[in-house]
């Protein structure tokens, strides 16, 4: 009568609960999906439906042994562990552009000026706002979503269940991914950072040529102005450096992958 249901008996239920741990970490760790845009009655619907549907295709061979409720809990910590640190690699990302953002704000003298950002429940800047905005529709149109359910999949051909651990491989790989996010934020205000720059050396030679001229008055709407006009002009280097950063993704899960195994 269940034959067409992934899970067709009861000691299923201990394999269908890890794999739905490794789908919900992941899921509650990518950006987008795993923010509070999403509602729960969304995501807890998506991530059991996917998890049945992954569950046919890596249902684990060998779950190990565990005898009691302890030893089950601390496997499923370890599965949920494997998904958010493959999680944690694209919000490193994320996080260079939020850097990025405030760098800039601030260097255009609009940092004050701050949104309700109701992915993290804060207040941020006016331009990390905006430029999270650019970086999370980049994130969808380039399907960067569907290579992390990919991701989900071929890990159980490297990582078996409960190989999740911490040796100083690990952490030094997850030391140079973190040292990545602010080689990209350094990248992504490079444009403006350099032109608003030229502009301060630019008006501070003015206030020397013209002292009684009120160089204040005149520096605030023009760094705006300039940044903006650069920040335009730049856009396509700013797509392409998240491109390429987003495209570096599946590089570093194999390297992790290889870590892990």
């Amino acid at each position: 009568m269940f034959e067409a249901l992934p899970i067709k008996v009861l000691s299923d239920l201990v394999p269908f609960a890890l794999v739905l741990a490794r789908v919900a970490s992941l899921f509650a760790a990518i950006p987008v999906f795993g923010s509070r845009v999403v509602p729960n009655r969304i995501k807890v619907p998506l991530i059991f439906s996917l998890a049945l549907l992954i569950f046919p295709i890596v249902k684990p061979a060998v779950v190990p042994a565990v005898g009691d409720t302890i030893g089950l809990g601390l496997l499923v910590v370890r599965e949920s562990l494997i998904g958010l640190t493959l999680g944690f690699l694209s919000q490193l990302i994320f996080a260079g552009v939020e850097f990025c953002g405030q760098q800039v704000g601030t260097q255009m003298g609009i940092s004050m000026a701050a949104l309700f950002d109701p992915a993290t429940q804060n207040n941020v800047p006016t331009m990390a706002m905006f430029e999270g905005v650019l970086a999370t529709m980049l994130f969808l149109a380039l399907g960067v979503h569907h290579f992390f359910i990919r991701a989900i999949v071929e890990s159980y051909q490297l990582v078996p269940l409960g190989a999740w651990h911490i040796d100083e491989g690990v952490l030094k790989f997850l030391i140079q991914a973190s040292s990545g996010m602010l080689v990209i934020a350094i990248k992504l205000a490079a444009p403006v950072g350099v032109a608003l720059l030229a502009t301060s050396v630019a008006l501070g030679i003015v206030a020397r040529s013209f002292p009684a001229m009120n160089v204040f008055m005149v520096s605030m709407p023009l760094n705006i102005g300039i940044g903006f006009v650069i920040l335009g002009i730049s856009l396509p280097v700013f797509l392409r450096v998240l491109e390429g950063a987003f495209g570096g993704l599946a590089g570093q899960v194999r390297v992790l992958f290889k870590l892990l195994a």
